[in-house]
């Protein structure tokens, strides 16, 4: 079964885009906006009658724009757009980003600026609720002239061309794919072609996109930051809440608390509240600080991205209440490229302080934990390496974070002079929230296994089995089996999570293959089913 969800242009929201993005659902359209996209359309057919000359309609394009077309060529003009551009290269973008492409495209040709028919906007939502899955090359786009290439690639489909991939797997042809929705390929009318062509909706899914990774990853960061709080026994002053009123940055606030409230009721806390400890490394002690702004970031770019959603985006646009048929540039993607610039730089910022923290729990004489987080030190070498691979990622990701926004090549003989390259910027968001998700995913397992190391750190009790399904481990342990009074517990938020951190992988109590646990753990990093405070605190959890 799936949830009918009604789309309002101009209303979409983050919440909504974000279940579009997850999938398991079925698109319908606002009655009230049908009436404006005909009026548009009629708007194109009186151009068209009265012979009038207007660019896009029955001229040329880019550089070309000069050149009139008569009247029996504007169909093939058209079609001659949509194939000339039907150039992208690289492996086709993922179901859920052209998803995401598919519905934002529908939502702004319904806008009812583009001129096209109602028709155009019903199939497409028919193929994103029949999932059809045109095969769209992820590069090929500098974010400027719209998303030409790959968006030229989903009308293809619309028009019997190019390939799609149906609900069941197979990879089939444009024309086959429309006749699994019952709808002939459409011979495109004036304006047709070039309004699926411009516009910013595969930079905006890619965004998105990335921008639900980030959600996740930054929320599991938070959680594993606290876990390593605990397993160094760190200190909960610095997260005081006097602190970040006095400075007022929204995010540091809202992150403190946060973390202030998932380690409530912990025991752990107050057991070294005289330990002689003066400060905690920054990577402990500036968590609010950094992934504050880290949030206030994740915050602006929701603000853009929603915005851009709704938007209409392709060129020229139709304006029914004077009939003026007026060019410009909303097909410029410099808001979306400086939103997954901002982005890039919040996820990096995610992982290089997580990667700090890692180092910190291996390194003895900063934690207090058994070097490398193993028992049998030398004859094991523990999360040594893993760290290493943790290193890996984060420098990584610093080069990937360098800010594409600021590139530009000009393109159609210098017509197109400036470009946003934002199809890029965004489109390394995935990659990144990866890496991001690996570094977390370590961390997460390395706190743990110093947090039981704390409890255990001679014992040769074997603490690798799993307790009973719903059953809750003795003293936070997993299986149980250390009938000790001395052991603290951290928070129940905490211990819940370890015990679920546990029904991933097991505790490390000498070497092992450790890349399936550390896969298993990047799964936990991006699925980010953590407590109610870390999720509110989300852009699109908010909506």
């Amino acid at each position: 079964m799936t949830t009918l969800l009604t789309l309002h242009p101009g209303q979409v929201d983050l919440a909504s885009l974000r279940r579009i993005h997850q999938g398991g659902l079925t698109l319908a359209l606002h009655d009230g906006v049908r009436a404006g996209m005909q009026a548009a359309q009629a708007a194109v057919q009186r151009i068209v009658d009265h012979d009038d000359v207007v660019y896009g309609i029955n001229t040329g394009f880019g550089k070309l724009a000069s050149t009139r077309i008569g009247h029996e060529h504007l169909a093939e003009l058209q079609r001659n757009l949509v194939l000339s551009h039907s150039v992208g290269t690289g492996e086709p973008l993922a179901a859920e980003v052209v998803r995401l492409v598919i519905a934002t495209k529908a939502v702004s040709l319904a806008r009812g600026h583009s001129g096209v028919r109602p028709a155009l906007v019903d199939a497409l939502l028919a193929m994103f609720n029949a999932g059809v899955t045109p095969l769209i090359p992820a590069k090929g786009s500098v974010g400027a002239s719209g998303d030409l290439a790959p968006l030229a690639h989903l009308a293809c489909v619309l028009i019997g061309e190019g390939q799609a991939r149906l609900a069941d797997g197979r990879v089939v042809g444009g024309a086959e794919a429309m006749r699994s929705i019952g709808i002939a390929p459409f011979v495109l009318g004036p304006k047709e072609g070039l309004a699926l062509l411009n516009g910013t909706q595969v930079s905006t899914a890619l965004a998105l996109a990335g921008l639900f990774g980030a959600e996740n990853v930054f929320a599991s960061a938070l959680m594993s930051g606290a876990l390593s709080l605990e397993a160094i026994q760190g200190s909960i002053k610095p997260f005081d809440a006097r602190i970040h009123a006095a400075r007022g940055q929204p995010g540091q606030i809202a992150v403190a608390a946060a973390v202030r409230t998932l380690l409530e009721g912990s025991a752990i806390i107050p057991s070294h509240a005289d330990c002689g400890r003066v400060q905690d490394p920054y990577s402990i002690r500036c968590i609010p600080q950094v992934m504050g702004a880290c949030l206030d970031n994740l915050t602006h770019a929701a603000r853009v991205l929603v915005t851009e959603a709704n938007a209409a985006s392709d060129n020229p646009l139709v304006f029914c209440d004077t009939g003026e048929v007026i060019s410009g540039g909303n097909f410029h993607a410099e808001p979306v490229a400086f939103a997954a610039d901002i982005l890039a730089l919040a996820v990096a910022e995610v992982g290089a302080i997580a990667e700090r923290r890692i180092a910190l729990l291996l390194d003895t004489g900063l934690s207090g934990l058994p070097p490398f987080l193993v028992r049998d030190g030398g004859l094991n070498s523990g999360f040594m390496i893993a760290q290493v691979t943790a290193a890996a990622l984060a420098s990584e990701n610093k080069s990937l974070a360098h800010p594409a926004s600021v590139d530009s090549l000009p393109t159609s003989a210098n017509q197109e002079d400036h470009v946003s390259m934002a199809t890029f910027a965004a489109r390394r968001l995935g990659e990144m929230v990866n890496n991001t998700a690996v570094v977390i995913g370590i961390e997460a397992m390395a706190a743990a296994q110093g947090i039981e190391l704390k409890r255990a750190p001679t014992l040769g009790t074997d603490v690798s089995s799993l307790p009973p399904e719903g059953a809750q481990p003795a003293l936070g342990r997993p299986g149980g089996g250390l009938a000790r009074t001395d052991v603290l517990t951290s928070s129940p938020a905490v211990e819940a999570e370890i015990a679920r951190i546990r029904r991933q992988v097991a505790f490390v109590e000498r070497d092992r293959y450790l890349a399936p646990d550390i896969e298993a753990m990047r799964q936990w990093a991006l699925a980010a089913e953590l407590p109610a405070p870390l999720l509110a605190l989300l852009p699109s959890h908010l909506a």
